[in-house]
């Protein structure tokens, strides 16, 4: 079992930037590969950025150039780091383990989910 617990989210202005931090606890962490996906209202949850337990990252095409997914195996935490930051990108963000260390972009793929975090970007 994998306890997850997102923080870093809150209200920016268009072209800020915000760090999302999570830190698990539970299972060994670094065999785990995690991910960021996201929900804005009245939308499915997408894909963000996933990270392996080697590092490998990957990132969707929305994101790629502002945000930069990055791990601490030794704090238990995975960061997402977000620039540039636009108003589309207003959702809650979620943080997500998987019990392989492989990453994933698929939603049904992870186990272990965060409660979310509030990311609003204003004009």
């Amino acid at each position: 079992q994998v306890q997850l617990v997102e923080s870093g989210g809150g209200l920016v202005q268009a072209g800020g930037s915000l760090r999302l931090s999570c830190v698990a606890s539970g299972r060994t962490f670094d065999k785990n590969a995690m991910g960021w996906f996201r929900q804005a209202p009245g939308k499915e949850r997408e894909f963000v950025a996933a990270i392996t337990w080697s590092e490998n990252t990957d990132h969707a095409d929305s994101v790629k150039g502002r945000f930069t997914i990055a791990r601490d195996n030794a704090k238990n935490t995975v960061y997402l780091q977000m620039n540039s930051l636009k108003p589309e990108d207003t959702a809650i963000y979620y943080c997500a383990a998987r019990g392989f260390t492989i990453g994933a972009t698929t939603s049904g793929a992870y186990s272990y989910w965060g409660q979310g975090t509030q990311v609003t970007v204003s004009t």
